[in-house]
């Protein structure tokens, strides 16, 4: 992203992930990633994530995912990107689809929208919920402080998204163990959005909640937010990100396990 913008970028938002294989310790990891299309001032990133094992040669994808990126000007104002050069069929595939990846990314906020506006105005969807030996989600809920240390950011000071994704997987994995009470595995990461920055000395608290479950899979919410120390004693979060993640869990055989029904 920064090649292409000449500047230094910013993660925007990610599209939702997909992993479709599991990368192992002492597996090799190959991470390719090209600007597929620039919007003016924002810019859609390509990342392809492939594992191979040393013993086997086999190469298999991890994930293929799209990153939004915007430049990051040094003063005011925004940075008009430069068109991206099409090189191969490939490019020119990529570069089609982008546009209709970007449409279907503003129209997905919209409708996530309108569904939470909807819920609001429906009342207590809970008082009346049961459902015989249904787990409250009260023991799903896990919580935990990160300070922001010059390794976790760029040479701006900005928190890595990476680092981010990380750690809301670490607490959301807690909270999705409590149900299956084994290793969670991530299958995918849903509308994870960047709202704002965070820096070198925030403190960032993690909230993750077993929103539902889904037989064999369960969606666990996380929500970042950010303090500097004035706001730490003020108690003034700042919501930068959320997410949704989705996990299964398997026993020893490589079978799917079943989560129970949860009582929200």
């Amino acid at each position: 992203a920064e090649k292409h913008a000449g500047v230094s970028c910013v993660t925007a938002s990610m599209d939702d992930i997909q992993f479709e294989e599991a990368a192992r310790v002492g597996q090799i990891i190959t991470i390719k990633a090209k600007v597929n299309r620039a919007f003016k001032t924002s810019m859609e990133v390509g990342i392809k994530v492939t594992v191979q094992d040393v013993l086997t040669d086999v190469e298999k994808i991890v994930s293929v995912a799209y990153a939004t990126y915007v430049a990051k000007p040094v003063g005011a104002g925004k940075i008009e990107l430069e068109p991206v050069k099409l090189l191969s069929t490939d490019d020119h595939l990529e570069h089609t689809l982008a546009i209709e990846r970007r449409r279907i990314r503003l129209g997905y906020e919209q409708v996530f929208q309108n569904l939470m506006q909807e819920s609001n105005t429906e009342g207590d969807y809970y008082g009346t919920f049961e459902e015989e030996d249904a787990v409250s989600t009260d023991l799903t809920h896990v919580q935990s402080i990160e300070l922001v240390q010059p390794p976790h950011a760029n040479h701006h000071g900005n928190t890595f998204g990476g680092q981010i994704m990380a750690w809301m997987e670490t607490v959301a994995s807690i909270s999705a163990s409590r149900l299956c009470h084994s290793y969670p595995v991530l299958k995918s990461v849903n509308m994870f959005k960047f709202w704002g920055p965070s820096v070198v000395g925030d403190r960032l608290v993690f909230k993750a909640i077993v929103n539902n479950t889904f037989r064999t899979s369960v969606e666990v919410g996380v929500r970042v937010e950010a303090y500097n120390c004035e706001e730490w004693i003020k108690d003034q979060a700042r919501h930068i990100n959320s997410a949704f993640l989705i996990f299964n869990s398997v026993n020893d055989k490589g079978e799917l396990l079943t989560f129970p029904r949860i009582k929200p």
